[in-house]
């Protein structure tokens, strides 16, 4: 603690020396400030270091140092003039700044979070000359954004855990312009938990038109192809065909249909002054303690409602066997499995950095803002979901071999 507090002591007189020729923020902040001087001396001195390191490393060569040269570079303090060493066979790549390369690369990262936030390339120029004091070019920033296709390439193909015990599979419309129209694409997202319990999401992928069971089918035979042997239960809304999607690539896996979307089509049916009163007759199933008893509870429902509202009870009594498997599990676990509130709300922080473009050049150009705004929506997945080590034990009982992976 001692050694730590001299050190304090040291970096604050360091720091109160280097600021006692400076009084206002645009001196230390400035275009010439302090900031930008520290950050141009900061360069230079790593630069220097570099080609002292690759001189050691390299003296049978003969080689020896041959001045300096200037280069005007684009960094996140703005733009700066550097005196580049130099070898004098040429043989020294620099990596903080290589040959032929005048931005750093905190200048990149940055108008990568931008765009994953959803600006466009004006609002983006913009906001780094502003903050920085860096005219960039619309060219510049599409081909910083271009450079993640080949990530999303790896990722996209990347081998995939064998077993993820809870699997979402939901989609969103997006318009894209093709061929001088605009037409509705399908954004499948699926996204599943792993045997730790985290949140991955395991793929992207774009149909044109409207969402299809067919589609899902080649979906999820991409994912058992990519590794994936076996989902446990696999949490879908009520889309046509789609158990049946999954029932032929992964036959052990249970379908859950969503509650919440299966509640919001019921309402539909209902009057505005009888819906809470409808609602709660449906939340007596859902909420029930085992099957049995929610039978019960929808049989009480046909029966009150019926003559009113016939649909609803055809609805749930249609698609029961989709409702039922969260009650095989502890109450705490339903909570995570009847509803796909978990891929909704990644579909929520996709909607947001979507609405600022409204329509799309291409299919290239949404997947690319769609993967940066994942990278950032993924650094907020640091632990388990809830109650996760007793929805493990009880997954470990139903598929004791599926562990042995």
């Amino acid at each position: 603690m001692a050694r730590k507090k001299k050190e304090d002591t040291v970096a604050d007189k360091l720091m109160d020396e280097l600021l006692k020729d400076y009084s206002t923020p645009e001196e230390i902040l400035g275009e010439n400030g302090l900031l930008k001087q520290l950050g141009k001396r900061l360069i230079e001195r790593a630069l220097k270091g570099e080609l002292s390191y690759y001189l050691e490393q390299n003296e049978e060569e003969s080689n020896s140092r041959n001045g300096y040269s200037d280069k005007t570079i684009q960094s996140a303090q703005g733009e700066m003039t550097i005196n580049v060493p130099r070898d004098r066979k040429s043989n020294f790549e620099p990596i903080l700044v290589p040959k032929r390369e005048k931005r750093i690369q905190g200048l990149d990262e940055k108008i990568l979070g931008l765009y994953a936030h959803g600006m466009s390339t004006r609002d983006i120029q913009e906001q780094i000359e502003e903050l920085y004091g860096v005219k960039i070019s619309a060219g510049l920033v599409s081909q910083i954004t271009a450079e993640v296709k080949e990530d999303i390439r790896e990722w996209q193909n990347r081998p995939l855990e064998a077993v993820y015990p809870i699997v979402w599979l939901d989609g969103l419309r997006v318009n894209i312009r093709h061929e001088g129209r605009v037409s509705i694409h399908l954004l499948h997202v699926a996204m599943g938990v792993n045997i730790e319990g985290h949140k991955e999401v395991l793929g992207l992928w774009l149909s044109e038109g409207g969402e299809g069971a067919k589609f899902w089918l080649s979906v999820l035979n991409e994912i058992r192809n990519r590794g994936v042997q076996e989902m446990f239960i696999t949490c879908i809304d009520g889309l046509k065909g789609f158990p049946e999607a999954i029932a032929a690539v992964f036959r052990e896996a249970k379908v859950q249909r969503c509650i919440v979307h299966l509640l919001r089509n019921s309402l539909n049916y209902v009057s505005y002054k009888d819906r809470k009163e409808v609602a709660a007759s449906l939340k007596t199933i859902y909420q029930s303690a085992t099957v049995p008893q929610a039978e019960h509870a929808l049989t009480e429902f046909a029966q009150k409602w019926d003559q009113r509202y016939p649909a609803i009870g055809q609805l749930w009594f249609h698609t029961w066997e989709y409702i039922i498997p969260f009650f095989d599990y502890p109450p705490d676990i339903r909570r995570v499995i009847y509803t796909t509130n978990a891929i909704e709300s990644l579909n929520r922080s996709f909607r947001k950095v979507i609405k600022t473009k409204g329509v799309f050049p291409s299919q290239d150009s949404l997947l690319k803002l769609l993967y940066l705004a994942l990278q950032r929506i993924c650094r907020k997945w640091t632990m388990p979901i809830q109650h996760w080590k007793a929805a493990l034990a009880c997954f470990a009982i139903e598929h004791p071999n599926s562990f042995l992976f």
